[in-house]
């Protein structure tokens, strides 16, 4: 039965185990089918391992919960650090923006300041303009002035950005790459503000050295004028002194911008009045010619008479016109005498300033009367040949202190200054 009950197929089969229990007389048995062990040891072995996970648990729970709390910790510090930096650099970029708007403001003052100085330098130099009168061309009849104080959030706020936004700027959790952004734009818009001022510094600098380089050409020019006149008044012999102040000299001591624009100022004032002065002097001069436009038929000086042929003494000069010719005074003056003087005919005697005086003779017409006062150019009469003459002209005679002098330097003086005055 043992061989029958074997596979053919297969081959040999695997007999269950059979457990034996045996108890006196009494002896029981069964049989362990290979499944039921297999079941039995896993289920033993889950038990085993289930046992030992349990007190593993039991024994390293208090560790575990140690490593979370300490890694709970570690991430609750690192994340306040990180927002604790965050606030720094928020701290720092809000204190550079406000460093950056107070210099901006002190920059902006700056140049305030330096446009009101530049606004009363103008108001200076506008009385001087209209003594200057054709040279006030040298200078600058009007001043470039900045404009007013430009709104500073323009150059901290970004752009596009209402003034809610800006006001909400600072209300706001920055995050970093916001605070970066913002510090970039700060940046950015402090360099702007900082090449406008540059520009803005530059230009008023140009002005004020624009302003002293006329002032001083403009002085230049008038002590040349000055010198010019009194170089042509001592070539004809005409001292004349308009230096009220002495000698003066020393080291040159460099000073600040607006302390040399005063000097400047000043000393152009003192060239104007010197000129001033120069050009009243020879206006009292009698250096005008009395009867422009025609020939000059006899000088000064030692002369053969033409009625007798001897030498004679000529005090004056002859101008050839025609009767009827126009007679102009040479200089400001007062008629001391208007009518009838001997061989000089019809004559008319004006005083000037400086002791001298001028006689215009042998008139055919008097036009002026005793007493009257008269400007430079003004007629005094008509060219006639009254007196003793031989034909139409104008005898013209200059005096100083009594004394007769020579007409000529005068009319030579008058021509060289004439495009000064």
């Amino acid at each position: 039965m043992k061989e029958a009950s074997q596979s053919t197929v297969f081959g040999k089969r695997r007999e269950p185990h059979t457990v034996i229990i045996a108890r006196g007389d009494e002896i029981r048995h069964f049989q362990v089918r290979p499944w039921v062990a297999a079941l039995a040891g896993s289920a033993f072995a889950a038990l085993a391992i289930g046992y030992l996970l349990a007190t593993s648990y039991l024994v390293l729970r208090d560790d575990l919960i140690d490593a979370t709390t300490a890694r709970q910790a570690r991430l609750q510090q690192a994340y306040e650090d990180r927002i604790s930096a965050l606030r720094s650099q928020v701290d720092r970029i809000t204190s550079r923006q406000m460093l950056d708007q107070q210099l901006m403001e002190a920059k902006v003052g700056e140049l305030l300041e330096r446009q009101s100085q530049l606004t009363q330098r103008h108001g200076r130099i506008g009385p001087i303009l209209d003594r200057v009168g054709e040279t006030a061309t040298a200078l600058p009849s009007e001043i470039p002035l900045p404009s007013d104080k430009p709104d500073l959030r323009a150059f901290l706020t970004p752009a596009g950005a209402s003034d809610a936004q800006h006001a909400g700027l600072a209300a706001k959790p920055f995050s970093l790459w916001s605070t970066r952004n913002s510090s970039a734009e700060a940046e950015s818009s402090a360099d702007r503000a900082d090449r406008l001022f540059v520009a803005i510094n530059q230009s008023l600098r140009s002005i004020e050295d624009e302003q002293l380089s006329r002032i001083t050409a403009v002085t230049e020019d008038a002590y040349e004028t000055a010198d010019a006149i009194a170089g042509a008044l001592q070539d004809a012999g005409l001292e004349v002194d308009v230096n009220a102040e002495a000698g003066i000299g020393g080291p040159l001591v460099a000073v600040d911008t607006p302390a040399l624009f005063d000097t400047k100022v000043k000393e152009l004032d003192e060239a104007l009045d010197m000129l001033d002065r120069m050009k009243t002097e020879v206006r009292g001069l009698p250096i005008a010619n009395p009867s422009p436009g025609h020939l000059v038929s006899s000088t000064f000086g030692v002369r053969r008479d033409p009625l007798l042929g001897t030498p004679a003494m000529h005090s004056g000069m002859d101008f050839r016109a025609p009767t009827g010719s126009d007679i102009h005074v040479t200089a400001a003056g007062t008629v001391v005498s208007a009518g009838w003087n001997g061989g000089y005919g019809r004559m008319v005697e004006v005083r000037h300033a400086g002791g001298f005086t001028t006689r215009y003779a042998h008139m055919s017409k008097i036009l002026v009367r005793e007493g009257q006062e008269l400007a430079p150019g003004d007629i005094v009469g008509k060219v006639g040949s009254s007196g003793r003459s031989t034909g139409p002209h104008l005898h013209y005679e200059i005096h100083r202190d009594g004394k007769a002098v020579n007409p000529v330097r005068f009319l030579k003086v008058g021509k060289t200054v004439s495009q000064y005055l």
